[in-house]
C-alpha cells in the first residue's frame, strides 16, 4: 500500500492552501498537534455532557451541529463531481461517524487516555502497512508493549467492552485518515469535510434519537454540544484536512500517536482521572514509538 496522501488517483483534483490561510501560517505537524488538543479537550467536556444525553446523543450532537456550522460557512458546490467522489464522501463520512460513536461508547466505560492509546493503535498500524518499512515494526511493537502495559498484561484493570469499542474507533480512526486524504484531493477547501460531516450526521442521527429523545432540545445540552462540535469536531478536522494535504498519510498517521498523552491529559484537568505510574510509563512507550517512526520516515524522505 502506497502513502495514500502523496500521488493523486484518477478524478483526484489537487488543491492547494491559499497563499494566506492557516495551513501556510503554521507546518503540518502544528496543525496535528494543535487538532489534538482541540479534540481530546473537547472529547474531556464530551463526557461531561454524557449524562445528559448518552454517549449516542452526544456523538449526534457533535455531528449535526458541526454538519450544520460547516455546511453554513463553506457552502459546498454539489455539481460537478463523479460517482467516485461521492463513493469518497460516502466512505469519510461513515468513517468519521463509526470513529465517533465508538470512542465515545469506549470513553463512557473506561479513562480517556486508555481508551485513545489502545484508539491509535489503528493509525500505527496504518503507518507500518503503509510505509513498507521493517523498522516501523519495531516501532509498531514498542507501541504494543506499551498498550499491553496499559492492559496490566492481559486487560484485566479495563472493561472489556470499553476496550473493544476504543479498538473499532481505531480501525475507522485509520479508513478516516485514508479517507480523508482522498478527500482533501478531490474537493476544494473544507467542502469535502462539510458533505461528509453531513452525511455522518445523518447516519448517527437515529440513534441519538432513539438514546436521549427530546433531552437534545434542552437549550443548556444544544449550547455544550455546540461547543464539543466546534472543539472536537470543526476546528481539528479542518486543520487535519489542511495537514494531510501538506505530509503523506502514513507520517500523519504516526503523529496521531501523541493523542494519548494529550488525552490523557485532558482526562486529568478536566476529570480528574489520574493515571498510575504504569499507565504514564505505557503512555509514554507509545509516544516514543510514534517519535521513532516520524525520526524514521523523515531519514528516509
Amino acid at each position: 500500500m502506497a502513502p495514500v496522501a502523496t500521488a493523486a488517483g484518477p478524478g483526484d483534483v489537487p488543491v492547494r492552501d491559499g497563499d494566506g490561510g492557516p495551513g501556510r501560517r503554521l507546518g503540518p505537524v502544528a496543525l496535528v498537534v494543535t487538532s489534538g488538543l482541540s479534540i481530546q479537550f473537547g472529547a474531556a467536556f464530551a463526557v461531561l455532557l454524557m449524562p445528559r444525553a448518552g454517549a449516542l446523543g452526544v456523538v449526534t450532537l457533535r455531528l449535526v451541529l458541526a454538519a450544520a456550522v460547516l455546511l453554513v460557512v463553506c457552502r459546498p458546490r454539489i455539481r460537478g463531481y463523479g460517482r467516485a467522489d461521492w463513493g469518497t464522501i460516502v466512505a469519510f463520512g461513515t468513517a468519521m461517524a463509526g470513529m465517533n460513536i465508538l470512542i465515545y461508547q469506549s470513553s463512557s466505560r473506561i479513562p480517556l487516555g486508555a481508551a485513545v492509546t489502545l484508539e491509535v493503535l489503528g493509525p500505527l498500524i496504518l503507518s507500518v502497512v503503509a510505509s513498507r518499512r521493517w523498522t516501523n515494526l519495531l516501532w509498531a511493537g514498542l507501541a504494543l508493549v506499551g498498550v499491553v502495559l496499559l492492559g496490566g498484561g492481559g486487560f484485566d484493570r479495563l472493561d472489556p467492552l470499553g476496550a473493544a469499542f476504543a479498538l473499532g474507533a481505531g480501525g475507522m480512526w485509520a479508513a478516516y485518515i485514508v479517507f480523508g486524504a482522498r478527500t482533501g484531493r478531490r474537493f476544494p477547501q473544507a467542502d469535502g469535510l462539510a458533505l461528509a460531516m453531513a452525511f455522518g450526521a445523518l447516519l448517527s442521527l437515529p440513534l441519538g434519537l432513539a438514546e436521549a429523545g427530546d433531552r437534545l432540545l434542552v437549550p443548556s445540552t444544544l449550547a455544550l454540544g455546540l461547543a464539543v462540535a466546534l472543539m472536537s469536531s470543526v476546528l481539528p478536522y479542518t486543520l487535519e484536512l489542511l495537514a494531510l494535504r501538506r505530509m503523506p498519510a502514513p507520517t500523519f498517521a504516526i503523529l496521531m500517536s501523541l493523542e494519548p498523552a494529550i488525552a490523557a491529559m485532558a482526562g486529568f484537568l478536566v476529570l480528574s482521572q489520574a493515571l498510575s505510574t504504569v499507565d504514564a510509563l505505557a503512555i509514554a512507550l507509545v509516544i516514543a514509538a510514534s517519535i521513532g517512526a516520524v525520526r524514521t520516515t523523515r531519514r528516509r524522505g
